[in-house]
């Protein structure tokens, strides 16, 4: 794991500037960045809502999420969920070159293909759960990275009709992940039933630092407390307090990561108000304790 010299307290939301904003994506290649050579000299942590793609050309790259280390080369694809913090840095002081592609993609769920979107929501797992399909499938791995260097090149071509191509190849990317999960990692919940829990999800996640009740939610809805009970958990395909509980350690993990909170006031800003709860949610999620986390991602 990196040494990096970075307390992870500068770590940067990122703010993607569109090229089209009608395409809700950017882009472009990263070529000869030499001075990435070491894990000292690694890009600062940093997170965006966009799902971010990357495919390797020439050389090598160290990538690092909050649960893997992962080394890519030439031909390889790697798939960063949304707001997952992440950093980069050439592997083995070589010179890399590689496509980095962002996009928002609930943007390019149009009415044909809306009854998926619930698929790449992110709600209950990252998307960089997926990049194990690159791993055991060359075939898929080589299409994707076809897919983005098809991508790239209409972009910046400006051809007619390029917006369509770039539109089509998306969709394609995400055929592509949708078939090749053969894990399942892609756990489908009802289109209906999600529309109808957004205004419980829409809850759930403004007011992770406060308690948050059933009684509460139900009444969103509209429902009784052992209809809403079954139904969401019939609709997210996890219990109702096993997702507040998730939600809660995820965002725990950026602070642990982003911030210089200790530990007692990360379990608070989460809304987990005993210590000894929150170590066991923690490990439950991690197989690490909130301290060995932050040390790990550190050192």
């Amino acid at each position: 794991m990196p040494n990096a010299i970075d307390t992870h307290t500068a770590a940067v939301n990122e703010k993607v500037v569109y090229q089209n904003p009608l395409l809700f994506l950017k882009v472009w290649e990263l070529r000869g960045v030499q001075r990435l050579r070491r894990p000292t000299d690694a890009w600062p942590w940093h997170y965006h809502k966009e799902v971010e793609f990357l495919a390797i050309l020439e050389g090598g790259l160290e990538v690092q999420t909050m649960t893997s280390l992962t080394t890519l080369g030439p031909g390889d694809v790697m798939v960063i969920g949304s707001s997952r913090p992440h950093r980069t840095w050439s592997a083995h002081g070589e010179t890399v070159r590689y496509i980095v592609f962002q996009v928002d993609l609930v943007r390019h769920f149009d009415q044909s293909i809306l009854p998926y979107l619930h698929h790449f929501s992110e709600l209950t797992g990252p998307l960089e759960d997926l990049n194990y399909i690159f791993e055991v499938n060359p075939a898929a791995r080589a299409e994707a990275h076809a897919l983005i260097a098809e991508i790239y090149d209409e972009t910046y071509s400006g051809r007619t009709g390029y917006e369509i191509a770039v539109s089509a190849s998306i969709k394609r990317l995400l055929l592509l992940l949708l078939r090749g999960d053969d894990r399942g990692m892609l756990r489908g919940t009802e289109e209906a039933g999600i529309v109808r829990m957004r205004p419980v999800l829409d809850y759930v996640e403004s007011r992770l630092g406060e308690k948050i009740a059933v009684d509460d939610v139900r009444r969103l809805l509209g429902m009784s407390y052992h209809h809403f009970i079954k139904t969401f958990k019939r609709t997210m395909g996890i219990p109702f307090v096993d997702y507040v509980n998730y939600n809660r350690i995820k965002k725990a993990e950026r602070l642990l990561l982003t911030t210089d909170l200790s530990i007692m006031e990360v379990s608070f800003e989460v809304g987990i108000w005993n210590m000894a709860q929150f170590y066991k949610l923690f490990k439950r999620h991690n197989q690490h304790s909130p301290k060995e986390f932050r040390q790990r991602m550190r050192n």
